[in-house]
């Protein structure tokens, strides 16, 4: 829910100059009589604006200085208020401004309400004058949060005014950059955007199916929801703090400042051969299943053997691993999985190893374009790598340099009555060739030694 950067919302028809309506001009109306623009008289036409909101907010809702609470005249029918001459409040006289709620479902405000444990009380202009923001910031934190324009409706509960203090003292107080801030504010709208919308589609519409007959799944909702808050509400924190957890951990793990932002990553594609084909024979219920399970399985094969979905999309999953043997391990346990999965068409991964810039939970850099290559020219059923990380999988001690070297090796420990060096991973060169965008590149098959 965010506004225009002047806090002047869309434009009204005219009318008396109140908060949220503007002129041809597009900036806030003086209020009636105010000084003509001499150079004596002239006054910076937003603070004009907010003078005139905040008296008529005065007048209308009384709030207390410290704690935001309105007062016993707030709690009143604001018709039922007239001004001193007589006439009915001037805000809620006015008719050129649209009832926000009037076209609104009565249950969808019910749930509103219930979810966000407030009713609607602020205009975006008020909800920003109310945390101490300039409106400017204020719209680009709800933009960066997903919320949609609303112009000046009064839409905007407390919760609404304490995110924008939280996020304005945290720059006030020098823990975050304005800018940092705002993607503070883009990366957990975008997160929790996904996730909500996946609850609702996949969760929540399943458990609303009316369950008796003559039932409306209005009826059920609600009490549904009433439930099913606090709980889903505790266990998102819970894996936040989890996550947020091993996140720190790797980063302060790392060999240097430097290294805390560009990291040494192995990162890997795993891509559904064919999918486009899928596509066209498929049923969209169908495909929606086979992608599901696609990306439950990677999801799970990811996390169990220590590395990180990156993010999933449709018929390729992008992951990241610390530990070049890691990331290894789940390409194989992915090829093979999948292999043994009848309704799975074929897959191919690709691998890379290097410095990676990670932001907002993504990763960016040349490694990741080169992963991203080998898997579209991997074969079917197979991992493909780059030199880097084939040099990576030999300097730890998971694959030898080549298969001639674990021979000599082999036979040299069998001379000295000792176990031959257990080689987890075999590495074949392949033949050199151009990738767009990179260059030429040697890529390496990787595959599982016995």
């Amino acid at each position: 829910m965010t506004v225009d950067d002047s806090g002047s919302g869309t434009h009204e028809p005219a009318s008396d100059g109140g908060p949220g309506e503007s002129g041809e001009s597009g900036e806030p109306r003086r209020a009636a009589g105010s000084v003509a623009d001499t150079e004596a008289a002239r006054v910076d036409r937003a603070e004009a604006h907010a003078r005139v909101e905040e008296v008529e907010e005065e007048e209308q809702h009384p709030v207390d200085a410290q704690d935001g609470r309105t007062t016993a005249a707030d709690r009143t029918d604001p018709r039922d208020r007239t001004d001193p001459r007589g006439r009915a409040d001037a805000q809620d006289s006015r008719t050129d401004q649209p009832d926000a709620e009037s076209d609104e479902d009565p249950l969808a405000l019910r749930l509103e309400q219930l979810i966000l444990g407030a009713e609607r009380r602020y205009t975006p202009f008020q909800a920003a004058r109310s945390a101490g923001v300039s409106m400017e910031l204020a719209s680009r934190f709800w933009r960066a949060m997903g919320f949609a324009d609303i112009g000046q409706a009064k839409a905007l509960t407390e919760a609404d005014v304490l995110a924008l203090r939280r996020l304005a003292g945290l720059v006030e107080a020098g823990l975050l950059s304005e800018a940092m801030a705002v993607q503070v504010a883009r990366s957990t709208g975008q997160t929790t955007a996904r996730l909500a919308e996946w609850q609702i589609d996949s969760f929540l519409e399943g458990l609303t199916e009316p369950p008796e007959q003559g039932m409306t799944r209005t009826e059920v909702t609600y009490p549904l929801m009433e439930l099913l808050l606090p709980e889903l509400e505790e266990f998102l924190v819970y894996v936040w703090r989890r996550q947020l957890a091993a996140a720190t951990g790797r980063v302060v793990q790392a060999a240097d400042d430097e290294e805390m932002v560009d990291r040494r990553l192995a990162v890997g594609f795993a891509d559904l051969v064919g999918f486009t084909r899928l596509t066209r024979r498929m049923e969209e219920e169908e495909l929606g299943e086979l992608v599901e399970a696609f990306e439950t399985t990677a999801a799970d094969l990811v996390a169990a053997h220590g590395g990180r979905l990156v993010k999933t999309l449709g018929d390729e999953v992008l992951y990241a691993a610390d530990d070049a043997g890691v990331a290894a391990e789940i390409a194989l346990r992915l090829i093979e999985t999948m292999a043994n999965d009848e309704t799975m068409p074929e897959l191919r991964v690709g691998i890379a190893f290097g410095t990676v810039t990670t932001r907002m939970g993504d990763v960016f850099g040349t490694t990741v374009n080169l992963a991203s290559r080998l898997t579209s020219i991997a074969p079917k059923d197979a991992v493909l790598v780059d030199g880097a990380f084939a040099q990576e999988l030999i300097r730890t001690g998971d694959a030898p340099a080549s298969e001639a070297v674990a021979v000599e090796e082999a036979i040299a420990a069998e001379k000295e009555g000792e176990e031959p060096p257990a080689y987890r991973f075999g590495l074949q060169p392949m033949w050199q060739r151009a990738v767009r965008g990179l260059g030429v590149v040697e890529p390496w098959l990787m595959s599982r030694r016995n």
